[in-house]
C-alpha cells in the first residue's frame, strides 16, 4: 500500500526528532508498505532547506518516491479546499496531498489529523 508522509512528518524527522525516526524505520521496515510524498511536501522541504541541509535533505528525500500532480488530482482537491477550508482551515497542500491518496490508493500520515476532515480518504496520525 503506498503511505503518503505529510510534510511535517518529514520536517520532525529532518530536525532530528526520535518519535519521527521510529516512525519511519517502522514504514521502511514494512514490506507491505511504499513510502510516498505528495509532490508538493517534497517542494515545502525543498523550498525552505538551507544550503549547508541540501545534501543530507536530497539524500533523504531519495528514500520516498513522489507523486505527481495531476489534472484530477487538482480538481479533486480545489473540491476538498472549496469544502473544508472555511470549516476546517485546510489549505491547499493538504488538498492536494489528500487529493493525490484518493486518487491513487494510498493513506495519508500526518499529525495535523484535522487537516484532514475528508471521508473518503484514509489518514491516520503518524505518532
Amino acid at each position: 500500500m503506498r503511505v503518503y508522509l505529510d510534510s511535517d512528518v518529514l520536517i520532525w524527522h529532518l530536525r532530528g526528532e526520535p518519535k519521527a525516526k521510529r516512525f519511519l524505520k517502522r514504514v521502511w521496515k514494512n514490506d507491505n508498505l511504499e513510502p510516498w510524498t505528495g509532490a508538493v511536501q517534497r517542494g515545502e522541504i525543498v523550498f525552505f532547506m538551507k544550503p549547508e541541509e541540501e545534501e543530507a535533505t536530497l539524500e533523504f528525500l531519495s528514500h520516498f518516491a513522489t507523486a505527481p500532480v495531476t489534472r484530477e488530482i487538482i480538481d479533486r482537491a480545489g473540491e476538498f479546499y472549496r469544502k473544508w477550508n472555511p470549516s476546517h482551515g485546510v489549505d491547499f497542500n493538504d488538498a492536494i496531498l489528500a487529493a493525490t491518496a484518493m486518487e491513487t490508493g494510498g493513506k495519508v500520515f500526518t499529525l495535523n489529523t484535522k487537516h484532514y476532515p475528508m471521508k473518503d480518504v484514509e489518514i491516520e496520525k503518524a505518532w
